[in-house]
């Protein structure tokens, strides 16, 4: 049970890159039925990119890593500096067919690749959390696009700042224990 809230926090950490960003495609004029695509097809990727991320970390685990809990603490703390240095950038944008729909997804679920490569190394059940991912991310990026047609940019840089604390908290906690 410890396990599952732990994996719901890093869902929703990882999630926050989805959310900012679709928040601020969603100011855009965007179909209902491409919403629905783009939250779903974000889902799919932030189910098979840590599955993918793991069978490199298993690899990584049996052959070279001595001490794996600090390998996950520096993974994510990683992702926060790479989170906080990058949130600057320019977000903007349209999904106006698949391929941008795709590269969307892929660039919001690359940092989930690096984490299924810390789970690899701390659990040998990466369904649950792959799963867990999936269904936050399409929610969260279904919520941001819906907002940000409402809402504008106004909560994009404290959703990304919430996502950033959470690695932050996660990277310590097992640079720690």
């Amino acid at each position: 049970m410890n396990n599952i809230l732990i994996y719901f926090v890093m869902a929703i950490g990882l999630s926050m890159d989805a959310f900012s960003l679709a928040l601020a495609y969603g100011t855009t004029k965007i179909p209902i039925n491409k919403k629905v695509l783009l939250s779903i097809t974000v889902g799919i990727f932030h189910f098979f990119m840590p599955k993918l991320g793991a069978l490199i970390g298993t690899e990584l685990l049996l052959n070279y890593i001595a001490k794996a809990n600090y390998l996950v603490g520096i993974i994510f703390l990683i992702l926060a500096i790479e989170m906080l240095l990058s949130r600057k950038e320019e977000k903007t944008g349209s999904i106006t067919n698949m391929i941008s729909i795709i590269l969307f997804s892929f660039t919001v679920s690359i940092d989930s690749f690096s984490v299924g490569i810390a789970l690899s190394l701390t659990t040998t059940d990466i369904n649950s959390p792959c799963i867990i991912f999936a269904l936050i991310s399409t929610l969260f990026t279904f919520l941001g696009v819906e907002l940000g047609s409402k809402i504008a940019y106004k909560f994009e840089n404290k959703a990304e700042y919430i996502g950033i604390i959470i690695l932050l908290i996660l990277g310590i906690k097992y640079l720690i224990l």
